[in-house]
């Protein structure tokens, strides 16, 4: 009993060691002096005042930002669509063919999934005149396609949880679509829409493969200007960009935490003062 736990302890403090040494590396060679990045020159903060200096780096940041929360939120309102039709309308006709265009997404390989919309853009760009060329648009269009699929596998499954006689109750009451789904469900469900929207933006701000087939001159995203530098060889100052975003995920992780612990007790304070009131 007692080999079998240290194996478990020590199964798990190698998949935190894989995860996390790199990073620690990560940051500490952030503050390498030296331009060479295999090599410590000492402490130094000098990357990170040339990285918030790199007009091309921070271009890129903006970019990969506003495709990130426009494909986000696309993507959180078409998934919340679907998820919703497939949960609540039963078996209904074409229902097959929805859940598989809704599903496809999840399991088709990048490469695949690029080079289909880019020559769908191609397409349309000759039928139509639409989208004239590749850029921010088209970027949009091929991220929130993939985000909707894992926002709708979320919905999905919480709407299947949900207790629907709060709705009955609602109906009974006078209520009417969509007032209903406005004032009742959607509140119920707003923490699975919360966790898609989030997943879809690190989704689409992590995407390098789709972006490099969908994207044009004068939109390279953060990942793809990353990509392209680390080919060149691994600067001091990527080190810095690393850092900076391990930083600001580990500060809303944090958050994140602080609020649910503060929801917790705030929770179980209102269940005390029920019941006291109750006595």
């Amino acid at each position: 009993m007692r080999a079998g736990r240290l194996w478990l302890i020590l199964a798990a403090a190698f998949g935190f060691a894989v995860l996390y040494v790199p990073l620690i590396i990560l940051i500490i060679y952030s503050f390498n002096a030296s331009k060479l990045v295999s090599v410590w020159g000492g402490w130094s903060v000098r990357w990170y005042g040339e990285l918030l200096s790199n007009e091309q780096v921070l271009q890129a940041a903006w970019i990969s930002l506003q495709v990130a929360v426009m494909a986000a939120t696309i993507g959180t309102v078409l998934g919340t669509m679907t998820g919703y039709v497939l949960s609540r309308f039963g078996r209904f006709r074409l229902r097959l063919l929805l859940t598989g265009m809704a599903t496809a997404p999840l399991v088709m390989p990048d490469v695949v999934t690029g080079l289909s919309l880019l020559l769908l853009f191609i397409g349309m760009e000759q039928a139509i005149g639409w989208p004239a060329g590749r850029g921010m648009l088209t970027i949009v269009i091929a991220h929130a396609t993939f985000c909707l699929a894992f926002v709708a596998v979320i919905v999905q499954a919480r709407l299947t949880d949900f207790d629907r006689s709060i709705e009955e109750a609602a109906a009974d009451l006078g209520g009417r679509q969509p007032w209903i789904f406005l004032t009742v469900t959607l509140p119920v469900i707003a923490p699975a829409l919360v966790a898609g929207w989030l997943l879809a933006f690190t989704l689409s701000f992590d995407d390098l493969v789709i972006s490099s087939f969908v994207s044009g001159p004068g939109s390279s995203t953060l990942p793809m200007l990353v990509y392209s530098k680390v080919r060149l060889g691994v600067s001091p100052d990527i080190n810095a960009l690393g850092s900076l975003i391990v930083a600001v995920v580990a500060i809303g992780v944090t958050l994140a935490a602080l609020q649910m612990r503060w929801a917790e007790r705030r929770r179980i304070a209102d269940e005390q003062r029920a019941l006291s009131e109750e006595e």
